[in-house]
């Protein structure tokens, strides 16, 4: 019997000891997870919120008026859709949207092959959703 109290007493502060560890790497978990999120903010204002991704590019020529009515339609139609003018000498470059990952780009590109024929994806630097 006096085994059986002293092995109880051991279990129970065996288990308030690991619920105090418990508490304390869960701490360190929100510190660190915390730190990284300002590290992350800190690095998106250096890069001015860039970074890398895919865009659709629908045009490119020399014709600068060309390329604006083309930016100017494809607004119009696509007005949930940034559109960007580049020139990249001696073309004028629309690219279209600004997507994580390919797939997310192809699905679009599948949505404007009909319109754009031409168009195709290209890796670029994008302008992801702001952060809170």
């Amino acid at each position: 019997m006096k085994w059986l109290i002293i092995f109880i007493i051991f279990l129970t502060s065996f288990s308030a000891f690991s619920q105090g560890n418990a508490d304390d790497n869960a701490l360190q978990t929100t510190l660190k997870v915390k730190t990284l999120q300002e590290k992350k903010i800190d690095y998106h204002k250096k890069t001015g919120f860039e970074s890398d991704g895919y865009r659709i590019k629908i045009h490119f020529s020399a014709d600068k008026t060309k390329a604006r009515e083309v930016q100017t339609k494809f607004n119009t139609k696509y007005p949930e859709i940034n559109s960007y003018e580049e020139y990249q000498q001696p073309n004028f470059v629309i690219n279209v949207g600004d997507f994580k990952t390919k797939l997310e780009a192809y699905e679009q590109l599948k949505k404007i092959k009909e319109e754009y024929p031409y168009a195709f994806i290209v890796k670029s630097k994008i302008k992801p959703m702001k952060l809170n």
